[in-house]
C-alpha cells in the first residue's frame, strides 16, 4: 500500500490539524482512522496493538502514536462486533452482560441497545489504522476528536456552517462511544456524530470527566477547518471572554450598591 497521498493534500491536512489545535486549545491530536479491508493495504512499520480496546488505540493515537488494531489484537467484544471482527457474544447480545456490569437493570434494555448498534459486515474489515492528523501520511476515512466539551462544541458549530444550518442529530446509547458513536456511524452513514462518552471508554482510557468525543467523515475536514478559522475571528474569543456574564455581574453589583445604604457612607 502506498501511504503517501498527494503532497498538497498532506500539507493542508497536517497544517489545518495544527491550526485547529492552536485555535481551540486542544490538549491532544485530532485522530485519523483508516479502514483497511485487505492485508495488501496494511501499512508497513506501524505498531500492531495486542490486548487493546479500540478506545485505548484511539487514546494512543491522540497522544501521538501510529497504531494498527485488528481482530487478533482487539479485546473489547462489543467493539469487535461493531467492526465486524467477531460476532457479539451471547451474554452481551441478550443484555445479561450489561446487567452484570450494573449499566442497565433489565436484560431487555441491553438487548435493545445492541440491536440498535451500527456495525460493519462480519469478516470484511482487516484492520484499523489510527494516527494523529498532524503527522498523517495518508488520508483517513474519518476524523475522531476527544477533548473538553466546550472545544468540541466549536466542531459542531463549524459543521452547522458547512451543512447549511441544519440541526445536528446525533445517535448514542451511552455505550460504545468511540467505536460506534464516533467511528462506525460517521463512516457508514457519512455524518457528523457526537457522543457523551460511555462506561467503557471512561473506565479504560485517560479521558477526563469533562471530556467527550465526536467523529465526522474526512471529506468534511477541510470545510470544518475553514469554518473553525472563521469562528476564531469573532465568535470564539467573544464567547470565551464571557462579556455578557461580566456585564450581568456589573449590573448586579450596581443594583446592590444602589439599594445598600452602607455603600454610600
Amino acid at each position: 500500500m502506498n501511504l503517501t497521498n498527494n503532497i498538497d493534500v498532506m500539507e493542508y491536512l497536517q497544517s489545518d490539524s495544527e491550526k485547529i489545535k492552536q485555535i481551540l486549545g486542544l490538549t491532544s491530536s485530532l485522530v485519523g482512522v483508516k479502514f483497511i479491508f485487505s492485508k495488501e493495504e496494511t501499512p508497513a512499520g506501524i505498531e500492531k496493538l495486542n490486548g487493546h480496546r479500540y478506545c485505548q488505540a484511539l487514546m494512543k493515537a491522540r497522544h501521538g502514536a501510529h497504531v494498527l488494531l485488528d481482530a487478533e489484537g482487539i479485546v473489547c467484544p462489543a467493539a469487535a462486533a461493531a467492526f465486524g471482527f467477531k460476532p457479539l457474544p451471547e451474554a452481551l447480545k441478550s443484555g445479561k452482560g450489561l446487567v452484570g456490569f450494573g449499566i442497565i437493570n433489565e436484560e431487555a434494555t441491553g438487548k435493545t441497545m445492541f440491536e440498535g448498534m451500527t456495525t460493519l459486515p462480519q469478516g470484511k474489515l482487516n484492520a484499523l489504522y489510527l494516527f494523529p492528523l498532524e503527522t498523517a501520511t495518508i488520508e483517513p476515512d474519518i476524523v475522531v476528536v476527544e477533548d473538553e466539551t466546550e472545544k468540541l462544541m466549536w466542531f459542531a458549530l463549524a459543521n452547522l456552517n458547512v451543512k447549511g444550518g441544519y440541526r445536528v442529530e446525533s445517535s448514542t446509547s451511552i455505550l460504545q462511544a468511540t467505536c460506534v458513536d464516533a467511528t462506525t456511524i460517521p463512516y457508514l452513514q457519512q455524518k457528523f456524530n457526537m457522543s457523551m462518552g460511555c462506561y467503557g471508554c471512561r473506565d479504560a482510557t485517560d479521558i477526563c470527566p469533562n471530556e467527550t468525543v465526536l467523529g465526522f467523515p474526512f471529506k468534511d475536514f477541510k470545510a470544518i477547518a475553514e469554518s473553525i478559522e472563521y469562528l476564531s475571528q469573532k465568535a470564539i474569543p467573544n464567547s470565551r471572554g464571557k462579556n455578557a456574564f461580566a456585564m450581568l455581574k456589573r449590573k448586579e453589583a450596581e443594583k446592590i450598591s444602589e439599594t445598600d445604604p452602607f455603600q454610600n457612607n
